[in-house]
């Protein structure tokens, strides 16, 4: 899976070069991030901690499988976008996307079933963000028709950003984020528990409402806010601030769910007419993907780099990647702002900065990973 996290950070950066340059156009560039960096991140995050919250075995190869193919799928999709293909390569990417979602919310959900006692609930959020990827790819088709562009577009969108990609966020960060920090949170289970209903119900209200009735968008974007910036509070208090920010994982981790809630909150201006759209997306990844990205990675690459207990090699390649993670943290959110106040050229300078700080660590924590080999199974 750690080709996945590379494979994603690299998307990042080429996706802010070739975008920047406009060698690639501002869709293309993003679905460079999403359809080709992204998506694949998440299916291998998933697979990763269902087999733990299923206290269940790794998946079979065929399904460990599938997030390289999806990989595969994305590139087609960017030069399907740009041009280069035809736009019925928009079609088959889908199609390839929708089916491994299908195999995976199967395999999930069989996992579940057959875990000796109740599964960790965190198994739940993950089939209701595919199931959110599903409903997003259906639009495809229509939209690649052209067929009510506008309404298809928005809520593909939305279904994708704080669907799919939200919805695996909020069910891995109350177990990532205490993981990283060393400390159990002996609410994660029971927070993942309640507040699904209200996630998913908040996510369709968003996606309906952008595309047919804005208001609806008020209405699922504060139950969003108030779930994510509750769990922030929650955050703060049984950790308390000095804990939380003292490392370079957790605070990447703690500012992005921030990033997010700010973000809600600056959908809901721009819902009421009160600001324009115009940088959303872009700080949506700014704010909100990178600080989660770059915090998830520095906590599990070395995981992924060295399974099994803790080693020494584990917490030095650690070290390297948490290294820069409290400035990544300040500068990722402050370009997520500069997009919304729509001031792009600052906000591509302060992203581009965080990325280097991590690529930085990257390098560093590469070069342990590769000096020392990983310990025989």
């Amino acid at each position: 899976m750690k080709q996945l996290g590379l494979s994603a950070v690299l998307c990042f950066l080429l996706a802010l070069v070739l975008g920047a340059s406009a060698l690639l156009i501002p869709v293309a560039a993003l679905h460079l991030v999403f359809a080709v960096g992204i998506l694949p991140l998440i299916f291998g995050a998933m697979l990763h901690f269902v087999p733990v919250l299923t206290r269940s075995t790794a998946p079979h190869p065929g399904i460990a499988a599938l997030p390289f193919i999806a990989l595969l799928v994305g590139i087609p999709v960017v030069l399907a976008i740009q041009g280069i293909l035809p736009r019925s390569a928009l079609h088959a990417a889908a199609t390839v996307d929708l089916a491994i979602a299908a195999i995976l919310i199967a395999w999930m959900v069989r996992r579940a079933r057959r875990t000796l006692g109740a599964p960790h609930p965190g198994w739940r959020w993950y089939a209701a963000s595919l199931s959110l990827l599903v409903l997003a790819l259906l639009a495809v088709p229509p939209l690649a028709a052209g067929v009510s562009p506008l309404a298809f577009r928005l809520f593909h969108l939305h279904a994708n950003t704080l669907g799919f990609v939200g919805l695996a966020a909020l069910g891995t960060l109350p177990v990532l984020l205490p993981t990283a920090l060393g400390k159990p949170d002996p609410q994660a289970a029971p927070w993942l528990r309640r507040r699904l209903f209200v996630a998913v119900a908040g996510v369709l209200f968003v996606s309906l409402g952008a595309a047919l009735w804005w208001p609806l968008t008020l209405v699922g974007g504060s139950f969003l806010a108030v779930l994510s910036l509750g769990l922030l509070a929650h955050w703060w208090r049984a950790f308390t601030p000095g804990v939380l920010f003292a490392d370079g994982a957790s605070t990447s981790l703690a500012a992005a769910l921030a990033g997010y809630g700010a973000l809600l909150l600056a959908g809901a201006l721009h819902g009421a007419r009160l600001a324009v759209a115009d940088g959303m997306v872009l700080g949506f990844g700014a704010a909100f993907l990178l600080p989660l990205v770059s915090g998830a990675l520095s906590q599990l690459l070395p995981v992924w780099r060295f399974p099994g207990p803790i080693s020494p090699a584990r917490q030095e390649m650690r070290r390297c990647l948490v290294r820069f993670g409290r400035l990544r943290a300040f500068l990722f959110p402050l370009a997520g702002a500069a997009c919304i106040v729509d001031y792009i050229p600052v906000a591509l300078l302060l992203a581009a900065a965080g990325l280097l700080l991590f690529a930085v660590d990257l390098v560093s924590a590469l070069a342990i990973a590769l000096r020392v080999p990983p310990p025989a199974r």
